[in-house]
């Protein structure tokens, strides 16, 4: 992106962005971003292969690592996100691990939230302590655990805000504040929000990661994951592991979440509403003990949530009286949410995270964070609310 372009998207809103950043148009001056679906590009000569190998970002040479539709999605996202630089890999999960072997070395410490997704806590607790490095676990939203967590040789914090699937948040602003007192980074997960609804760069991130696979993809059909940042060296850095490693996305998996992110704003929005219905309703059902959600009347950090989102975002968690048997009947009863792990599709999804996203974690560490037996996790998409209020209802009234 040229710099007469980054000074117009300066002024874009997310709409605009999301329709317009990122593309460019080859020879034949197409207006849909084209698929270069190639594993190579040609060189002219002998010189310019040199030259490029030399300096991989001034052309393409081979799409593990350079690829203009990859390209496109990269500048995409960052300019989604406010940031300078992005790139992007074959899965949220290759995200982290690419963020993970670009910054650590055996003897660096990292402090975690003990609320994020329950593959990235495997990640953490079982692989990246293999290579020396150490993790300690910490509530998202007691700053003073944080605080108390970091040491000398802490190199990052990592945070998923808003956590899946409660929904709790953290104060950004004060966590960048205690990660860059001590010299170290703030890495935050950003897939439950997506850029439409919060940008953790404003608020002192200095890298963001996401799953494309969620809401960015929006249609469950693509793996995907983001980097974003502002610091050329950290993307640097990213670059060469990525390049190295190859955690790269396919062209045509690329170019699916390019599209995709074009009506994401559109999305976020709209599925938000629904999720606020859903919510007023649950909470009036007698054998609903709780509701998790930003618009829950009950929801403790409406403060801090006003001032980092736009809205209330689509993923939604509640709990019944009656244990794992009664959250899986709800599930099993359901006839129009889908019974998928995964969330942010346009398709509603149910599941149950104490036996599927969050299953690896030990039943201390489940107590820990809330994931309770009893808990059933929402992903509302773009049926009619009205629809899925009726699919809940037969649900819960089957129940008695």
């Amino acid at each position: 992106m040229d710099k007469k372009q980054k000074e117009k998207n300066k002024v874009w809103h997310d709409r605009t962005l999301a329709v317009r950043s990122g593309s460019s148009r080859s020879q034949l001056n197409e207006h849909s971003q084209a698929l270069f679906l190639t594993s190579s590009f040609v060189f002219d000569n002998a010189q310019q292969g040199a030259d490029l190998f030399a300096n991989p970002d001034s052309g393409n040479i081979y799409s593990r690592f350079t690829n203009p539709t990859i390209d496109a999605l990269a500048k995409k996202v960052a300019a989604l996100e406010n940031a300078e630089y992005g790139l992007v890999t074959s899965s949220g999960m290759s995200a982290i691990m690419a963020v993970c072997l670009s910054l650590l070395k055996s003897g660096d410490h990292i402090v975690c939230s003990r609320d994020i997704f329950g593959t990235s806590v495997g990640l953490f607790r079982d692989v990246i302590t293999r290579f020396g490095i150490e993790v300690d676990f910490v509530p998202l939203n007691d700053l003073s655990q944080w605080q108390n967590t970091i040491r000398d040789n802490t190199r990052f914090l990592f945070c998923e805000t808003p956590s899946n699937p409660l929904l709790e948040v953290i104060d950004l602003p004060a966590l960048a504040k205690l990660a860059h007192q001590a010299n170290a980074l703030l890495i935050v997960d950003n897939c439950v929000a997506t850029p439409i609804l919060q940008k953790p760069i404003n608020f002192g991130a200095d890298i963001v990661i996401h799953s494309m696979t969620k809401f960015m993809d929006g249609g469950g059909r693509c793996l995907g994951g983001a980097i974003v940042m502002n610091d050329k060296d950290i993307r640097d850095k990213i670059f060469s592991v990525v390049r190295t490693t190859g955690p790269t996305p396919s062209p045509f998996n690329a170019w699916v979440i390019f599209k995709s992110l074009e009506t994401l704003p559109l999305r976020m929005l709209e599925q938000s509403k629904s999720a606020e219905i859903l919510v007023n309703w649950l909470e009036q059902q007698p054998i609903v003990k709780k509701v998790y959600h930003p618009s829950a009347t009950t929801y403790a950090q409406k403060e801090i949530f006003n001032r980092q989102m736009k809205a209330s975002g689509a993923l939604l968690s509640f709990e019944v009286e009656g244990g794992k048997k009664k959250a899986w009947e709800i599930i099993d009863d359901c006839q129009l949410f889908s019974r998928t792990a995964n969330f942010g599709d346009v398709r509603s999804t149910i599941c149950h995270p104490a036996t599927t996203t969050h299953n690896r974690l030990t039943q201390k560490m489940r107590d820990e964070v809330g994931v309770s037996d009893d808990l059933v996790r929402l992903s509302i998409g773009l049926e009619d609310s009205k629809d899925l209020c009726e699919d809940l209802a037969q649900s819960l009234n089957t129940l008695g």
